[in-house]
């Protein structure tokens, strides 16, 4: 049953005309009468009897017209709900991040948003960032904000927000900070605690190391920064972390021929319509600029 037949109906019911309805339409005449003799084929009644230049409604045109009212407010109703809808965001946001992004990235971020719709619920896990894009991949998780996967899922739809150049640290009295000019297979001859296997971060690091041929010697691993970094302050080791974490408790040695970065972004799910909150969410998170060339 077509919008504008019913549409139809109810104007020239309430005018009494089908010029006048036609003119209230901004359609012509010939299309006001086709639209209800549209609507009376499907219904198989007459609507309307005509006398004259009179125009009256039978009793099946009587119930329809209350049936047409009905449902076109309701159509009404429905289409100011889903207007308002972004103008009142609200409901649950299930967001997953890593410890490291969401002490280091994350907070300022999250303070605005909440300022911004206090009606949204959000719930926010932490977890480490290749566990958290297997449950966006698999649609338990809407939306996270981790260290991107060298090769992301095809199923994933990954943006950078931010560039994360990782160093080579240690303890500001290890022995590796007091060589003068220390090379990469210096790194050989020391201790290191390192992110655990499989993660994102420890295989940025080894892919650097590979072209020299380092035996990392690991005496202690952890899916932590924060833990790594305690550690390295302590001279259990050297590592590699995130510059920005890079205090006076621990020291950047540098060396030529090795550059580590990670990148760190959106993950969600291809194809899949995130709610108002998360688009919300998105556009208070800044963008990497593209980059000419």
């Amino acid at each position: 049953m077509e919008i504008s037949n019913l549409k139809a109906l109810v104007a020239v019911a309430e005018t009494g005309s089908f010029s006048r309805a036609a003119e209230n339409l901004f359609i012509t005449q010939p299309a006001i009468s086709k639209r209800v003799a549209a609507l009376e084929a499907e219904l198989d009644v007459q609507l309307f009897d005509r006398i004259g230049r009179q125009i009256r409604l039978t009793e099946a045109g009587e119930t329809m017209l209350s049936s047409a009212r009905r449902i076109l407010s309701e159509i009404a109703t429905s289409r100011e709900e889903v207007r308002s809808l972004s103008d009142d965001i609200s409901g649950q946001l299930r967001l997953a991040t890593s410890h490291h992004i969401g002490i280091h990235r994350l907070p300022p971020i999250l303070k605005a948003f909440t300022q911004a719709y206090p009606k949204v619920d959000l719930d926010l896990l932490f977890m480490d960032s290749e566990k958290a894009c297997e449950l966006v991949a698999e649609g338990s998780i809407e939306l996270a904000i981790v260290t991107l996967p060298d090769g992301a899922d095809e199923s994933l739809l990954t943006r950078v927000i931010w560039e994360d150049p990782l160093a080579i640290v240690c303890s500001p009295d290890h022995d590796l900070a007091n060589i003068d000019k220390p090379t990469v297979k210096s790194l050989g001859q020391f201790s290191a605690v390192l992110p655990a296997r499989g993660t994102v971060t420890r295989s940025i690091l080894f892919n650097a190391l590979s072209p020299h041929g380092i035996n990392v010697n690991t005496t202690l691993e952890t899916n932590y920064l924060e833990t790594i970094k305690m550690m390295v302050s302590v001279g259990l080791g050297w590592s590699a972390l995130p510059e920005n974490m890079v205090d006076g408790s621990i020291k950047a040695i540098t060396m030529q021929n090795i550059a580590m970065q990670r990148l760190l972004g959106s993950v969600c799910l291809k194809g899949r319509t995130l709610s108002r909150a998360a688009q919300a969410l998105i556009q208070l998170l800044p963008a990497i600029p593209s980059k000419a060339g």
